[in-house]
């Protein structure tokens, strides 16, 4: 994922992820939570890697980040700038028990997307089209669903009940 950092407190942010592992977490948002207690951030979040970074024409900061793995985020509090930090666990992945038989006609539309939009098809230099775990998470990525059904769909063990959401429209 492209990103144009402008806040200082996200410029801070990446800073100071780039001075350690170059590791921070992002998360969605529940626009129903609650802000100062910080329901408004869903738990669950990806460990994002900043993998580029460059001085945009407009003077903000690009970064390329690639996701690492999913993480619970728990205990967050807000820095006096606004940053919000929280506690993580890193959460298991998916079980993924789907052939690559059975993905199809899945990865061929996804497939035809990338075709036609290079932004997104130079985001990864080594796409996994065979790879059902992978097909299904950039599935989740694109998909036009609100941040309550995607949260859903990181909350199970397995990533089954994906398949048959994405299998049903892409059928």
């Amino acid at each position: 994922m492209a990103l144009r950092i402008f806040e200082p407190r996200y410029v801070r942010m990446v800073k100071e992820a780039c001075a350690k592992n170059g590791e921070f977490v992002m998360c969605m948002l529940n626009a129903q939570g609650e802000k100062s207690t910080h329901q408004h951030i869903y738990p669950i979040g990806t460990v994002a890697k900043v993998i580029d970074f460059d001085l945009l024409e407009d003077g903000l900061l690009g970064i390329k980040v690639a996701g690492q793995y999913c993480v619970e985020v728990e205990n967050i509090f807000a820095e006096p700038d606004g940053l919000r930090i929280g506690q993580c666990k890193r959460l298991p992945p998916w079980t993924c028990e789907i052939s690559p038989q059975e993905i199809s006609p899945m990865d061929e539309r996804l497939q035809d997307i990338f075709a036609c939009y290079d932004e997104l098809a130079m985001l990864y230099e080594n796409p996994r089209f065979d790879d059902a775990h992978w097909v299904l998470q950039r599935w989740l990525e694109l998909l036009p669903i609100g941040a309550k059904q995607k949260q859903y769909f990181l909350e199970q063990q397995d990533c089954r009940k994906l398949f048959n959401y994405v299998s049903a429209l892409v059928q």
